[in-house]
């Protein structure tokens, strides 16, 4: 697939754009396009948000059009605008309340009114046992989902889960991590604001007031995949005292010794693209086959947008900023160069190196509290920070669980019951009196 874009500012209806065939392009330029057939679409990102979600509401877009053989002699391609997206207008179910919480933490960073949203699925007894309290599972996705995504489908499949007895009967928070800058995976940012204080501050003690709750750490319990397993993981190692475990799931780097392969705190830094041997960063492989390097993610990701990707957004929650306000680029897109004092700065939020500088006050308040899980060809290979972290569990004296499910990958990972087994584990830690149930009921 080619790509190539361009910025273009009060394009009016009827107005006429012509690209360049030598504008901004993943792989080349279009007027290296080899000999063949191709079929063509055109879209206007009206929102900026294409690197994130792809097509949202707003964007306009174009009948994919058959092109034929290029190159060709015929000259221009002509491709109209014609169809504005619609965003699919969503209803929760019933026994889910839609959350929209404007922060004071983040509205003070930003100046302005900045949203908190969540969807609160209840369980089925609750409107029911008005003196009973449950515990609850705050849950986050990964990178790519948005709030309506989370609504439809999400608190659907906890609905159910609930009603059919394989899920047990708790509170389900699920928090939309997504931002404009990718996502903020609840991490305090200089670029994106203090969304861990937010979230712990602002928005729980919210929750906890509106809802019975268990307003106690056994009762605040974390699960999240992908970029929301790191977010979760975050959040237990960041606030040890106020949640009282986490079930992580095939997380995003928690060791930047292995970034999905290039080694960030290498002195001197590693190239982001290439192994010292000059082979390649692998990143994606599928069914155990490595199929996408580091660098055909990052350059494609470029021609996507300059924010809202998978790159730029770790750089919007790790990075400085920089002198032009937006963050500090970790990598060239060009060649692949780190830039060690950013890197440097990135150490801040790297798990394992927080754990092994701090093991003597984090020990006793971790201790149990993390429950890894991630495929042994997780599609991303983020199995491999997984083994490091744990070595560094290890090292430092603190008990965590760690599970590597042989032949899982990224996509996968859920199936055969992952979710009932991590809320059977989540309700034992609440209700150690109960567990021998593994669908035991909220107390009063």
């Amino acid at each position: 697939m080619w790509i190539e874009a361009e910025e273009v500012q009060d394009l009016k209806p009827g107005q006429t754009i012509e690209v360049d065939p030598e504008a901004k392009a993943y792989p080349a330029n279009f007027s290296k396009l080899p000999s063949g057939d191709y079929s063509a679409m055109a879209v206007l990102d009206t929102n900026h948000d294409y690197a994130y979600s792809g097509l949202s509401g707003g964007d306009l877009r174009s009948p994919v059009k058959q092109i034929g053989h290029l190159p060709a002699s015929q000259g221009t391609i002509r491709l109209e605008l014609d169809t504005v997206v619609r965003n699919p207008k969503i209803e929760a179910p019933d026994s889910v309340d839609v959350i929209h919480f404007i922060s004071p933490a983040l509205s003070a960073f930003w100046g302005r009114p900045i949203e908190m949203n969540a969807a609160v699925v209840l369980p089925p007894s609750y409107k029911s046992n008005s003196d009973r309290r449950y515990p609850t599972m705050y849950w986050t996705h990964g990178f790519g989902a948005t709030f309506p995504m989370i609504v439809e489908r999400q608190a659907r499949s906890f609905v159910d889960g609930m009603a059919s007895g394989a899920l047990p009967e708790m509170i389900y928070v699920l928090l939309a991590e997504d931002c404009p800058g990718g996502t903020h995976e609840f991490a305090d940012s200089v670029n994106n604001g203090p969304w861990g204080k937010a979230l712990t501050e602002d928005l729980i003690p919210y929750l906890e007031q509106t809802y019975r709750m268990d307003a106690k750490p056994s009762g605040r319990l974390l699960n999240g995949h992908s970029s929301g397993g790191w977010a979760v993981l975050w959040l237990q190692v960041a606030y040890p005292e106020f949640f009282g475990g986490t079930w992580p799931t095939a997380p995003d780097p928690a060791d930047f010794h292995s970034f999905t392969g290039p080694d960030l705190l290498s002195n001197p830094a590693e190239n982001f693209y290439r192994k010292p041997d000059g082979s390649p960063w692998m990143l994606v492989r599928i069914q155990g086959k490595d199929r996408v390097s580091l660098e055909d993610f990052a350059r494609q990701e470029a021609v996507l947008g300059s924010y809202g990707g998978q790159a730029a957004s770790f750089e919007w929650v790790f990075s400085p900023r920089g002198k032009d306000g937006a963050p500090e680029p970790l990598f060239d897109r060009q060649d692949g160069k780190i830039n060690p004092d950013v890197a440097k700065a990135w150490e801040k939020y790297d798990i394992a190196t927080i754990i092994r500088n701090n093991a003597e006050h984090l020990r006793p308040l971790l201790q149990d509290k993390i429950h890894l899980t991630v495929g042994t060809i997780d599609t991303f290979h983020l199995d491999e920070p997984a083994r490091l972290l744990q070595k560094t569990m290890q090292d430092a004296g603190i008990r965590a669980k760690f599970t590597y499910l042989e032949g899982r990958d990224h996509m996968n990972l859920y199936q055969e019951g992952l979710m009932e087994k991590i809320t059977k584990e989540m309700m034992a830690v609440a209700r150690p009196q109960a567990a021998t149930g593994s669908t035991q009921q909220g107390s009063p």
